[in-house]
Order: C-alpha cells, then sequence, then structure tokens
C-alpha cells in the first residue's frame, strides 16, 4: 500500500523553514540536499547558480510524522511582495510499476508539471495538477 506524505513547497525560503519547524517543533532532520548537490540530469530545466543553495528535497521527522520540503526555483515572489507557497501530496510506492499505474490514472485530463523520470534521491518520480485542481508528486524507489 502507497504511502502519502506532504511536501512543502517554496521560492528559496525552505532552508529558513527548517530552521524555524526545527525550533517550534523540534523537528529532525532526516534529509537535506541542496541543488548543487544534485545530478544535474534530474533537471528539466536550468536553475541558475544563485539558487545552488536552494533546498533540492528535505524530509524532517516531527514527533512521529514525516514531512517533506523544497524550493522551486521557478517560483518568484509576486508584486506585492507575497511568497509562493505550495502543498503538494506526494504518494510513494515500493515499485515503479506502482507509481506507473497511478500515474496513467491520475494523468487523464491532468497538467504534467513534471514528466516520468528518475532523480538522485528516488527510482522514479512525477508531478501533476489533476483535472480536480489536487496537486501530486509520485514518488518509487524513494531512499530518504
Amino acid at each position: 500500500m502507497p504511502k502519502i506524505e506532504p511536501i512543502l513547497i517554496y521560492a528559496g525560503q525552505a532552508s529558513q523553514a527548517i530552521e524555524l519547524y526545527q525550533k517550534a517543533f523540534n523537528a529532525e532532520v532526516k534529509v537535506k540536499m541542496k541543488y548543487s548537490d544534485a545530478n544535474p540530469k534530474d533537471f528539466q530545466y536550468k536553475y541558475e547558480d544563485e539558487h545552488r543553495d536552494f533546498i533540492y528535497h528535505a524530509q524532517l521527522k516531527i514527533g512521529k510524522q514525516v514531512i517533506m520540503l523544497c524550493d522551486d526555483c521557478r517560483m518568484d515572489a509576486d508584486a506585492q511582495g507575497k511568497t509562493p507557497f505550495m502543498i503538494d501530496l506526494v504518494v510513494l510506492f515500493k515499485t515503479d510499476d506502482e507509481l506507473k499505474t497511478a500515474y496513467e490514472a491520475l494523468s487523464e485530463g491532468a497538467t504534467i508539471t513534471e514528466p516520468l523520470q528518475s532523480q538522485t534521491y528516488c527510482s522514479l518520480t512525477c508531478a501533476l495538477v489533476d483535472k480536480f485542481g489536487g496537486r501530486w508528486q509520485l514518488m518509487s524507489g524513494y531512499g530518504g
């Protein structure tokens, strides 16, 4: 059976958020990778050198709950100075085949935001917004 974890997505503030959550909740950092730690083949886009220290993938444990965090260097603050923020649900699968089955069902009428691909931290992943507006990231072979 798949496992679901939320992922908090920031526009460059994930490191500061991690520090805050450590202080507020005594959160334990399980994984913390910067963009510069990732395999360049992971990216479907070129990130700027100023984003090297952005959080590519992090995992915190708060009590018994695990959450993921990352920065999306394609997000920018809007004209009113508000910081964009999104929450996706990450579904963790044991096998690539289970992930592909879910992807086939969810992708009908969806907007694919990240195509099926392998990443530094998992064997297969993708992201999409389903036809109802639900934001999903699917991962298999996750070692976090």
